[in-house]
């Protein structure tokens, strides 16, 4: 069985990181990307297979493994958690197997391209970003960790730090490996159209 991840694993050597992410889009156009180009990206990205990752500060994407170990959780101070296939018979995340030292958010969702994610996103970027305000840690997972939940996370860094999808993606890449399914990149491309369009309008 594999060792769970341990907190130091999680980090590299880019301490600049939330920088380069924060700043990427200040510093060109806003472009959305064709779903052919955001596939290709996607694909391009060396692949990893941990049970989690720190994608951002205090926020780490991983799978059932990891989100079944209570104990590893624990020890990386996990005080949120963000199922994107609740109710699946493979993630028996809930209130009741957590406790009450862990608040849990269920997303029931099918990582099929045909499931309309994009009704949890913003609901599900709230959860996170009350949950980083208040200074805690949140894990985001699914079965994988690599669509539902990924998505999930992507829609976060769009809604409340004012990424563009592309600076998203590239940001989530640089510490785990994602692809989220078609139907949800569909989701996330409108998403990024709409939050785009609001920036155009915004009163300057």
């Amino acid at each position: 069985m594999a060792e769970p991840i341990s907190e130091a694993s999680c980090k590299d050597s880019d301490p600049e990181k939330e920088e380069i992410c924060g700043t990427e889009d200040q510093k060109r156009n806003w472009e959305t990307p064709s779903l052919e180009e955001l596939e290709e990206i996607l694909h391009s990205a060396p692949r990893s297979c941990r049970h989690g990752d720190e994608v951002w500060p205090n926020l780490y994407l991983g799978d059932m493994f990891m989100s079944h170990d209570k104990l590893g959780l624990w020890q990386l101070g996990i005080t949120h958690v963000l199922n994107a296939a609740h109710g699946k018979l493979c993630c028996k995340g809930s209130d009741d197997f957590y406790g009450t030292t862990v608040k849990y958010y269920g997303v029931p969702a099918n990582d099929l391209p045909t499931f309309d994610l994009s009704p949890f996103f913003y609901p599900a970027a709230e959860f996170i970003h009350q949950a980083l305000t208040a200074g805690g840690k949140v894990f985001v997972h699914c079965a994988v960790g690599v669509s539902r939940s990924a998505a999930l996370v992507l829609a976060y860094l769009m809604i409340h730090h004012h990424l563009s999808l592309l600076s998203s993606t590239r940001c989530v890449q640089q510490k785990r490996w994602i692809f989220p399914n078609r139907g949800f990149l569909r989701q996330l491309i409108a998403l990024d159209r709409k939050l785009q369009d609001e920036r155009l309008n915004e009163p300057q």
